[in-house]
Formats: C-alpha cells, sequence, structure tokens
C-alpha cells in the first residue's frame, strides 16, 4: 500500500529548529453539520495564520489587475487580439520563472524568497499605476511589466505552496489547502465584481494603486513569517538547469506525483470549455440576456469553488487521496457533460457550480499530495511544475475547445470533452494503481 512519509514540520516562531505541533491542537471529533463545515484549525498555527492573511489581501488585489490589464490594452488598442496576445506574453515567463523558481525554493530561505519576489510583485504593480497615470498608453510597455509580473510570480509560487507543509502537520494539509483555495477562488469572484464598480468610481490606474498597497501588506506578513531554510540534506543545493531536471526525474520515478499531475492534465486540457463561454451565451442561450448568460458562465465553476472549500470539513478525515482524486476528476467530467447537454441557463450554472465543487475536492487533495508524498527538498520544485500544470492546462484547453467548437458545435464540444475526462481518467487508474492505492 503506498502510503506518505512524514516530514517535520515547522510550526512556531522559531527560525531554526522544526517543530511539530503540540498533540492538543487535534480536537475531538466534530458532530452534525460541523462535521461538513471548513476545518480551521490550521489557523491556530501563527506562521500558517500569517501566510494564509496575507493570502486574503492579494486573492483580490490581483483580480484588480488582472481585470486592469486586459482592459487597459482593450481601451487602447479596440482589439481582442491584442488582448489574447497579452496572455501569451505573460504565460512563457510564467513557465520558465516558475520552474526555476522551484529549485530556487529548494536552495534558499524561502521566507526570503517570498519577501523578494512579493517586494518585486508589489513594485511592478506600483509600475502599472505609473504608467497608466501617466497616459503612455503603450501596448509594448504594459506587455513587457505583465511578462515582468508573471516572471515574479512564477518565482513566488512554488515558494509559497511548498512553505505549507513546514508549517502544517501533514494530517491538516488537506484542510490548509482548503482554506487557500478558498480564498482564491472567493478573490476571483469578487475581484472582477469588485473591478466593475471601481472602475466607473475612480477610474482604472487606481486599481493598480490598489493591488500595490494590498502587497505592501503580503510582505509585512511574510517578513514575520520564521525562517524556512532548507534543511540539511540541500543546504549545498543550487538552482540550475541540473536541478530543474532533476525535478521532472523525480516525477518519473514516483508515480503517484507523476498521475497527480495527469490527473489535472486531463480534467484542464479536456474538460475545462471557457473559451466556448462567449459562443454559449451567444447562441445557445440567447433567449436569456447574453451578458447575464455570459457573467453567469463565468462565475458559476468558481462561485461552486467556494461553497466547495465552506463544506470542506471532511477533507481532514480523507485518508485514501488517490481515490479522492480520481473520484473529484470523474465527478468535474460529468458535471462538464451535463453541462454541454443542457439547454437551459439555469441548468448549466447548476451543473458548472458542481464542477468547481468537484476542481476545489481535486486542488486540495492534489496539492496535499504534492506536499506529503515529495521530500522537503524536492517540495519546491514540484510546486513549479505544479504552476506550470496549473496554469497551461486551462490555456490549452482554450485552443482544443475552441477548434472543436467550431467543428462539432459548442455544446457538442462540451460534452464530448467531458466525457473524455471520465473515460481517459478511469482508464489510467485502472492502468496505473499508484494513484487508488496513495493513502495516508
Amino acid at each position: 500500500m503506498y502510503r506518505a512519509t512524514r516530514n517535520r514540520v515547522d510550526t512556531g516562531e522559531s527560525s531554526t529548529e522544526p517543530r511539530t505541533p503540540a498533540a492538543d491542537e487535534a480536537p475531538p471529533p466534530r458532530r452534525g453539520w460541523r462535521r461538513w463545515a471548513m476545518d480551521t484549525r490550521p489557523l491556530r498555527i501563527p506562521a500558517y495564520r500569517r501566510l494564509w492573511s496575507s493570502t486574503i489581501v492579494t486573492a483580490v488585489g490581483s483580480q484588480l489587475t488582472a481585470v486592469a490589464v486586459p482592459k487597459q490594452i482593450y481601451d487602447i488598442t479596440g482589439s481582442s487580439a491584442w488582448v489574447g496576445a497579452a496572455s501569451l506574453a505573460g504565460l512563457l515567463p510564467l513557465i520558465v520563472f516558475a520552474l526555476w523558481g522551484g529549485a530556487v525554493a529548494d536552495s534558499m530561505d524561502r521566507r526570503k524568497l517570498l519577501l523578494i519576489t512579493n517586494s518585486g510583485i508589489a513594485v511592478t504593480s506600483v509600475l502599472f499605476w505609473l504608467q497608466a497615470v501617466s497616459g503612455l498608453d503603450s501596448v509594448a510597455v504594459l506587455m513587457v511589466l505583465l511578462a515582468l509580473q508573471q516572471a515574479f510570480w512564477g518565482l513566488n509560487s512554488p515558494a509559497r505552496n511548498a512553505s505549507i507543509a513546514r508549517l502544517v502537520p501533514e494530517d491538516q494539509l488537506p484542510a490548509a489547502n482548503a482554506l487557500g483555495s478558498t480564498v482564491m477562488q472567493t478573490g476571483q469572484v469578487m475581484g472582477p465584481l469588485l473591478a466593475g464598480v471601481l472602475i466607473p468610481v475612480i477610474g482604472l490606474p487606481e486599481l493598480y494603486l490598489i493591488d500595490a498597497l494590498a502587497l505592501c501588506v503580503t510582505v509585512w506578513a511574510v517578513y514575520r513569517l520564521p525562517s524556512l531554510p532548507p534543511l540539511a540534506a540541500a543546504v549545498a543545493r543550487r538552482a540550475g538547469v541540473r536541478e530543474i531536471a532533476e525535478g521532472f526525474r523525480y516525477i518519473s520515478a514516483h508515480k503517484v506525483l507523476l498521475l497527480s499531475f495527469l490527473a489535472d492534465i486531463i480534467a484542464m486540457v479536456f474538460g475545462m470549455p471557457r473559451a466556448l463561454f462567449p459562443q454559449l451565451a451567444s447562441e445557445t442561450y440567447a433567449s436569456y440576456d447574453e451578458g447575464l448568460a455570459l457573467g453567469l458562465l463565468f462565475a458559476a465553476i468558481p462561485i461552486g469553488a467556494v461553497v466547495g472549500g465552506l463544506f470542506s470539513g471532511a477533507f481532514s478525515r480523507a485518508r485514501r487521496h488517490g481515490w479522492m482524486v480520481i473520484g473529484a476528476v470523474v465527478a468535474w467530467g460529468v458535471a462538464i457533460t451535463g453541462f454541454g447537454l443542457s439547454g437551459s441557463l439555469w441548468l448549466a450554472v447548476v451543473f458548472l457550480a458542481a464542477a468547481g465543487v468537484a476542481d476545489m475536492v481535486s486542488m486540495v487533495f492534489r496539492g496535499a499530495i504534492l506536499l506529503s508524498a515529495a521530500t522537503d527538498e524536492m517540495r519546491g520544485r514540484m510546486q513549479g511544475v505544479f504552476t506550470v500544470v496549473v496554469a497551461g492546462g486551462p490555456r490549452l484547453a482554450d485552443v482544443l475547445h475552441g477548434s472543436a467548437g467550431s467543428v462539432f458545435g459548442a455544446r457538442a464540444a462540451v460534452a464530448g470533452g467531458g466525457l473524455l475526462v471520465v473515460v481517459v481518467m478511469l482508464a489510467l487508474a485502472f492502468m496505473v494503481p499508484a494513484l487508488r492505492r496513495y493513502r495516508v
């Protein structure tokens, strides 16, 4: 039976000795509805609470910039093609620096790396604000700043995610991941809504400034974290191409890690239909207001994920993490298939929200597997690959679904993609048993 290996846990204020949380942090079993409510035990750990609180601030602030950049580019050019080009301009630096950032996170104090990269992201937000208030109106400058911001984010994300396993005990990893994922999904819902309200009131440039100020709060929270240096075995490690390649060899040698990445690729590439939302809003749901339909389609999955996070109390009791990932990906595929077959907008929203719940479960347990199955000296690189998969999968899906939708029609492409998710995931789980055997 595949079981996770325990790693020492750092939870306190000391910067020298990793310490395991006190045994009295394990509460008596929760009963009634509280069994399903979000498990907040990780928030009792001061260091994790600071890391999580910094995520709350930036979850909304980062979405303000995510809305402001394409809006400003469209205002300058009047072209959606330029908006798409800007998205691609940010993707390559994200991929490159996430892979390198994973190696860096395994070779230096992760707290120091978080301080550097969060400060860098804050500086780019200030530069975004300066070019906006100056009326520069340069798409080239915007794309360079976006590439720089995504490079810093690529360096930041592996270190942030890899730090969690040093801050909370292993049995609380699913709860910690649920807390973080719920905040991020909430930001994806509230951030764009807030941006839509604020732009007519205070103007677009101020969105960048709000994000920069929010990042200052994040830098302060990270500053108060304990030091997170490499453990003894990794002190002399470099951060170069050889170390990045070593991370990929580590993945190939540990099937459960490889399968956790493949599960997300299967779900996102075959089953993320967001590229078809505008066509569906215009054609399939033409009897509804097109703007309303489009907004509901884009909001439904994040809303479902937030609901799943709020009722994630059962996650902490699950031990068969592999089966949870398999079940969540299959449920995602079934929900996407139902969405594709839905002629009613409201039924479509229900199916997409159900898909969001499944996606939350998948995110939580894939993240827990990466943190518990990998040793500490490899966690940064595992999180770097995870960042690339999460960022790249939906973009590949946009190309695949956009092409399939133009050939077979939007609804057929969506339903077919959902069925592919179910079939391929079940086939993979059957042929390679490592994931379904994995438990903690």
